[in-house]
């Protein structure tokens, strides 16, 4: 019997392929594995897993059914700050480099549920950037126009969802690092609540605002992946046990007219538009809001005094190790080092404020709309600017960790010259699996094919 096509690797695909016996675990590695051979110049990888090591994961299925494991053969890739155990983890610096003798907690939760890993995604160094081209193991590029960023800092982890070399990947966010490469590569970022997947085993960027997030090809498999990661872990002193909130109606909130920003970007601006109406076609509600304070708490990422938290995540390395950082790195971490103890609380102190003046947006709607990014650069164009250009890709994402709200990036279009377009459903803390039902529609509504890929989306499945 001849193997089906598989250009994309959905999950209900995978399982109705394995259930019916068109395809096996190992066909499908040997697939993966040949089209990573020829992704070698996307920059997508830091450490692929030999072939025999990524059988002996198959090879453990054996004796269990898909009843059993609800990721039973579904191969996943896991960014290069999360621990794999038995293959190094780097943070994108090769100094830094380490072997784990225990997997991440929520690593650990995929492969108990029968996830297959092929290797550790390129990243920007220290998950400090949006950019995806801070990497001594190469720029990662979009997987659509190679010219382009694919955005950071997840890079490799959403590139080998949109190229179909993994059915979904881990990616870390702290400022919008799982959801700038999902806009950039037309798939779906989640940003969970913070807490509701463990951060063991996860090297931190800024401790306090860290999420590990889930990048996927659909919102249902974002959501089924979700299922199996979640858990209070008692390693993790963030952890917590996340309820599940619904949202009420179809009241989004838009910032202001005035306060939207496209740098110039008239087809990501005529994009959103289109998106707008397409929301309100859906039975959503428009409710234009004073974007001013996640806009002031979005500054306070890199103009306050959180870089110091950087800086207390890997300052001992950067003192003993000055040379083995990327200069543009060192730059921004080392900044850190001069933020004193009154200016953290102050800083605190801000952010309070800032949340307490959202208040009044938040009684108006039931979620909020923006796109993911304003616009998008060539890797060309961030060479030659790297801090300004990496900032503006931060305008609507960096208050969502800031404010402790989930997060969900859905493809909404495209520009002319084909390059994807992204929105971002914004809502409170715990309403991650009611905006991914949104999302679902949204994305259907919006793209008909998956990442870089010709294939169409799959049919729905429940995002619950």
């Amino acid at each position: 019997m001849d193997a089906p096509p598989l250009d994309a690797l959905s999950i209900p695909e995978l399982r109705s392929n394995y259930a019916s016996g068109h395809l096996t675990p190992e066909a499908v590695v040997r697939r993966v594995s040949a089209a990573a051979d020829d992704s070698q110049a996307s920059n997508v990888w830091i450490t692929r897993l030999p072939y025999d090591e990524i059988m002996s994961y198959v090879n453990a299925l054996a004796g269990h059914t898909l009843e059993e494991l609800p990721l039973f053969g579904i191969p996943f890739v896991i960014k290069d700050n999360i621990d794999l155990a038995g293959v190094p983890t780097s943070a994108g610096c090769a100094d830094f480099a380490y072997l784990p003798q225990r997997s991440a907690s929520v690593v650990q939760r995929l492969l108990d549920a029968g996830a297959v890993p092929l290797g550790k995604t390129n990243m920007d160094q220290f998950a400090t950037g949006l950019v995806g081209t801070r990497s001594p193991y190469g720029a990662c590029r979009n997987s659509v126009n190679p010219a382009y960023i694919a955005g950071g800092s997840s890079s490799g982890s959403a590139v080998a969802v949109a190229l179909g070399l993994a059915s979904f990947s881990l990616g870390t966010d702290t400022a919008g690092s799982g959801r700038v490469p999902a806009a950039f590569n037309n798939i779906i970022g989640l940003k969970p609540s913070a807490g509701r997947l463990s951060a063991q085993g996860v090297v931190p960027a800024c401790r306090s605002l860290d999420c590990v997030s889930i990048f996927a090809s659909t919102a249902g498999d974002a959501a089924t992946v979700l299922d199996v990661a979640e858990g209070f872990d008692a390693a993790d002193a963030y952890s917590r046990n996340v309820g599940d909130r619904a949202i009420g109606g179809l009241r989004f909130g838009v910032p202001r007219n005035d306060q939207l920003q496209f740098f110039g970007d008239a087809d990501y601006h005529r994009a959103f538009i289109d998106t707008v109406q397409r929301l309100q076609n859906l039975g959503g509600s428009r409710v234009a809001i004073d974007f001013t304070p996640f806009l002031d708490a979005a500054r306070l990422l890199y103009e306050g005094p959180w870089v110091a938290e950087r800086y207390a995540a890997v300052g001992d390395f950067i003192e003993s190790r000055p040379g083995s950082m990327l200069p543009v790195t060192r730059q921004i971490i080392e900044a850190g080092k001069q933020i004193s103890a009154v200016a953290a609380f102050k800083g605190q102190h801000r952010l309070m404020a800032l949340k307490r003046a959202c208040d009044p947006a938040w009684s108006q709607v039931d979620f909020i709309l923006t796109p993911t990014a304003g616009t998008i650069y060539s890797i060309a164009d961030v060479d030659a600017d790297p801090l300004r250009l990496n900032t503006t890709l931060g305008f609507y994402t960096n208050f969502v960790n800031f404010f402790d709200l989930a997060a969900v990036a859905v493809p909404a279009g495209f520009r002319r010259d084909g390059l994807p377009f992204g929105v971002t459903l914004v809502g409170p803390n715990s309403s991650d699996r009611a905006l991914l039902v949104l999302a679902d529609r949204l994305h259907r509504a919006s793209v008909t094919t998956i990442g870089a890929l010709r294939a169409r989306l799959p049919p729905p499945t429940s995002a619950r």
